[in-house]
């Protein structure tokens, strides 16, 4: 399932990265810390986060996520946005809880295998 798909789906906003929208999502993971997200993220991931500050962007970029989620309606601040389309990553905003957007998107057959 590509990222517009889940935009579409979700209800999810853009705030930055439209351009890699037709990217595939191959799993999720949902975490508040980095060096958990570090050590467990997996490339393609969709990153499930109310995290909003600009080090997200560093951490999506390294580990080659799919996107960035942010829950319960938080925006990015104006910094991230800027790095985030400087490094073509995928800000995305649900107004849904961390825990409600991950089972939904479940129900949608995006998660991990193995």
């Amino acid at each position: 399932m590509t990222l517009a798909d889940l935009v579409d789906a979700l209800e999810l906003q853009v705030r930055a990265g439209r351009a890699r929208l037709e990217r595939e999502v191959t799993g999720g993971y949902a975490s508040d810390l980095l060096s958990d997200v570090i050590a467990n993220g997996r490339p393609g991931d969709l990153w499930i986060t109310l995290q909003k500050h600009v080090n997200t962007v560093a951490v999506a970029s390294m580990k080659d996520l799919a996107a960035i989620v942010l829950v319960n309606g938080r925006e990015p601040e104006e910094d991230t946005v800027r790095k985030a389309e400087a490094e073509n990553i995928p800000v995305l905003v649900s107004r849904l809880p961390a825990f409600e957007l991950a089972g939904r998107l479940c129900g949608l057959g995006v998660g991990r295998m193995g």
